[in-house]
Formats: C-alpha cells, sequence, structure tokens
C-alpha cells in the first residue's frame, strides 16, 4: 500500500474517519483471519484424536476414520480458502478498496 506524503516527504495527516475505516477495515480482517486459523486448526489436529474410534468400519479398502481425517481435511481446506477469499472480498468492498 503506498503511503501518502506530502510535498517534503513528510507522511501526509490522515484524516480521523478514515483511520477509523482503516482500523474496522484491519479489525474485521484480524477476526476473519483468526476464525479461518481456528477452523484449520480443528480440522488439522482435534478430528483426528476422534478418528480411532472409527476405524472398525472399512470404507473403500481404507478405515473410515482414516478416511474421513485424510479426504475430509483436505475438502474443508479447500473449501475455507474459497470462503476465506469470498469473506475477505466482502470487507475489501466494504471498505472501498480495489483489488
Amino acid at each position: 500500500m503506498a503511503q501518502n506524503t506530502s510535498a517534503g516527504g513528510d507522511p501526509a495527516p490522515v484524516s480521523p474517519a478514515r483511520q477509523q475505516a482503516r482500523e474496522a477495515h484491519w479489525s474485521k480482517t484480524r477476526n476473519l483471519t483468526i476464525v479461518v486459523l481456528v477452523l484449520w486448526a480443528i480440522f488439522a489436529l482435534i478430528v483426528h484424536l476422534f478418528a480411532g474410534g472409527l476405524n472398525e468400519i472399512s470404507f473403500i479398502g481404507f478405515p473410515l476414520g482414516y478416511y474421513f481425517a485424510v479426504q475430509g481435511s483436505l475438502a474443508i481446506f479447500v473449501i475455507l480458502i474459497f470462503v476465506h477469499n469470498k469473506m475477505q472480498d466482502r470487507i475489501d468492498d466494504e471498505a472501498g478498496l480495489d483489488g
């Protein structure tokens, strides 16, 4: 992001309204990132802890717990990428940012 500068090269003062808009945008972006990272951690770490109970059942020759942990986690990660992108675009649009 380019920094606003005055003719002397010093940073131009940012209006309070603009500063508040920047802080609101960053707050929403940070919160979205935290939520996505928590969901990622749940599906990367926590779900695998419960896979052992499902391993008694077989699916396509693989234990069901293994299949869910591997295939399900990959599917969730791809979905998280698309959802994060869509929601971040919405946050950027609200802030009037082009991207």
